[in-house]
């Protein structure tokens, strides 16, 4: 692929993002440190349409394919998410040309990211359900889940915070490839977003 104009489009905008929003980094523990390696399904929550440019700053130095929905392909604006390598989605319909494209990514040792709420949470107090497609995905590809928190800046003085949790190997957690075994490990993985999201609150006591 050719990733000419994604690294440009990042280039551009990495002082001017910096400066803006000023982003602090929290690690969940020492093995959330490790640069992440190889291939990676990045997962966050969904508070508002910077979130994909928060998650650069988050993981700067790989690049991302994002999943995005089909309506972005089909604006006028098309022409941009296809240049950034980002990958439709129907999600009210996924197909399983879909799934079967993200999981081939993630094969080839890149970074896929994506918000398994499914869409923009307008409550930032209470995480929305994660799609037990993303635990799909991950076991199909045998690749582990990077869960982060995103805490967006809500006035100029605030700083955007991330939180980058420990690789979720769901192949250890997921007892089979059922339906409830995949649902019951996308609670976990709910559960694991709302532990980092206690990580900024403790953050902000310090």
């Amino acid at each position: 692929m050719n990733y000419l104009f994604y690294d440009f489009v990042k280039a551009t905008a990495a002082l001017p993002g910096l400066v803006a929003f000023r982003p602090k980094i929290i690690y969940e523990n020492k093995a959330a440190k490790a640069r992440i390696k190889g291939g990676a399904l990045l997962v966050a929550n969904h508070f508002g349409f910077f979130d994909p440019i928060y998650l650069q700053f988050a993981v700067w130095y790989r690049r991302m394919h994002f999943v995005c929905i089909q309506d972005f392909f089909d604006s006028k604006w098309g022409w941009l998410f296809k240049a950034v390598h980002c990958i439709p989605v129907n999600r009210d319909n996924i197909q399983m040309s879909t799934i079967r494209g993200i999981t081939d990514s993630l094969k080839n040792e890149k970074i896929v990211a994506m918000f398994p709420e499914g869409h923009i949470n307008e409550d930032p107090d209470n995480l929305g359900s994660f799609k037990s497609g993303v635990v799909l995905m991950a076991l199909r590809s045998k690749k582990p889940i990077i869960p982060v928190y995103i805490r967006p800046p809500q006035r100029k003085t605030d700083r955007l915070m991330l939180v980058i949790g420990e690789p979720v190997d769901v192949q250890k957690i997921c007892k089979g490839a059922g339906m409830s075994s995949i649902e019951e490990c996308a609670k976990l993985l709910k559960e694991k977003e709302e532990g980092l999201k206690k990580l900024v609150s403790t953050e902000d006591k310090t």
